[in-house]
């Protein structure tokens, strides 16, 4: 997935009230930008960062800046925006870079479903085939070398897992997708350390059917692209 505009560079300064974020630009002035992102971001905006941001030409934003990327200390760029997890999703299944996902002729998004007013991020349908429904997680968080999820308690995600599960026992698939984000992670597991609910209904998620996958995206300032499937390990 392209980025739809030629991304500008700053340093990061601080991020607050869940969707700012103060940036210092390269001649050291001093701005605030948007920050789709309703994690706690650990590890992916700590001061002094290098921060790549978008800028919309919608005239009526109140920040009309987005940040998109970081980087961190060691180098590894990190798309922030979470909305990006799922475009890049949609595009990988679309060319086939999915391998479990392939040969499906009909692909939507944000459809609803589910017993407790959900909408799945992709349903998959095709002749003579169950319907798949895939939910999309972005993975960022880097913690002693491994990339975990989530990085904060999540009401939201545990919902999902539910719902996939009533899927897969309506005799449909059921996909959870891992797409990391972060150029520095090459394997996620449940952070059970932060989401001790989440990390098992995960893991009953995985014991009742629901298929369980995770794919790495390279992040550049230009694109984030799916590259290889990587491991989800057992917590």
């Amino acid at each position: 997935m392209k980025f739809s505009s030629q991304l500008q560079s700053a340093t990061l300064l601080k991020r607050y009230k869940r969707f700012l974020v103060d940036l210092r630009s390269n001649d050291g002035e001093e701005f605030t930008v948007h920050c789709a992102n309703t994690g706690k971001m650990t590890g992916c905006a700590e001061r002094g960062f290098k921060a790549y941001y978008s800028t919309s030409d919608n005239v009526k934003r109140k920040y009309p800046h987005s940040l998109e990327l970081t980087q961190d200390n060691q180098g590894h760029l990190i798309c922030v925006n979470t909305a990006m997890a799922n475009k890049v999703a949609y595009e990988a299944i679309k060319h086939n870079c999915i391998e479990q996902l392939t040969e499906y002729q009909d692909i939507s998004s944000e459809v609803k479903y589910g017993n407790e007013n959900s909408r799945i991020d992709i349903l998959l349908s095709g002749d003579g085939k169950p319907e798949c429904y895939v939910e999309v997680k972005s993975v960022t968080l880097l913690h002693e070398g491994k990339g975990y999820f989530p990085d904060a308690e999540t009401v939201r995600g545990q919902k999902h897992l539910r719902e996939l599960i009533h899927i897969k026992h309506q005799g449909k698939r059921a996909v959870l997708l891992f797409i990391v984000m972060h150029n520095g992670i090459d394997s996620v597991q449940a952070a059970a350390h932060i989401d001790k609910k989440y990390a098992q209904l995960l893991a009953q998620a995985k014991s009742e059917g629901v298929e369980i996958y995770a794919y790495k995206a390279k992040v550049t300032p230009e694109e984030v692209k799916v590259i290889e499937q990587v491991s989800v390990l057992d917590t």
